[in-house]
């Protein structure tokens, strides 16, 4: 199996060296897709040395800031693997997780797989009440339309074969990529497993981007991708 980590990279200069280096770190064969969205700071340079540095790294540039759905898509018509999973550049979420994400796939009982931070794993920091908040909302309106019984419908943890990836044309910009990603994969009727995971999660003096606005966007995001759309299957050039 070859896993495909598409990465969107969004003015994370002061992480990106060390989160390459994690997921590196993961004992799986791999490539790593680096979708740098406009950023202003030192991320283009560091994304330079590290494609360098490593064989299984590729970059790709947008000229300006496109959302991080924007990246998502540049970043899933690139993957060459079995296995497509999403991550981060921050350090919010954590490569050992790896294996836990991927079992349900490898074992052959999964198609899609959501790493949950609200099913337990191994730590979790104390954080952001009103944050907390607005993601189990979210998830349960998601919820309601996709008739999913997902926990965590935000998470950057989403792992899926390349068959169902290859089936999901990513047409959100920015954050509203997330409730697209539940109601697609509900409409292909796809086997979904979440699994407990790991979360560091940052606050807005650390660098998180999404805000309040951003669960507004999320609400239509969620109307739109369950009511208004009709997913289309396609021929897989999945292996």
């Amino acid at each position: 199996m070859k896993l495909s980590v598409v990465m969107p990279v969004y003015n994370e200069e002061d992480t990106l060296e060390e989160i390459v280096r994690r997921v590196q770190a993961t004992p799986w064969d791999k490539e790593l897709v680096l979708v740098n969205d406009g950023s202003k700071d030192r991320s283009a340079e560091i994304l330079a040395k590290l494609a360098a540095q490593y064989s299984n790294v590729r970059v790709f540039h947008h000229a300006r800031n496109a959302g991080k759905g924007a990246a998502l898509s540049t970043g899933f018509k690139q993957v060459t693997g079995d296995v497509v999973l999403i991550q981060d550049a921050d350090l919010e979420y954590d490569p050992n997780d790896y294996a836990v994400l991927l079992r349900p796939i490898l074992d052959g009982k999964a198609d899609v797989v959501f790493g949950s931070r609200f099913l337990g794993g191994p730590y979790a920091r104390v954080h952001l009440f009103w944050h907390y908040v607005g993601n189990r909302f979210l998830t349960l309106v998601s919820n309601m339309f996709t008739n999913l019984n997902l926990t965590d419908m935000e998470t950057c943890y989403k792992v899926f074969k390349r068959e169902i990836a290859d089936q999901i044309t990513i047409q959100s910009r920015t954050f509203a990529v997330e409730p697209e990603f539940a109601a697609k994969v509900s409409k292909l009727r796809a086997r979904v497993y979440e699994v407990p995971i790991s979360y560091a999660g940052r606050d807005y003096s650390e660098g998180k981007k999404i805000g309040p606005k951003d669960a507004f966007i999320a609400l239509w995001a969620i109307v739109r991708w369950t009511v208004f759309h009709r997913a289309k299957r396609r021929p897989s050039s999945g292996t």
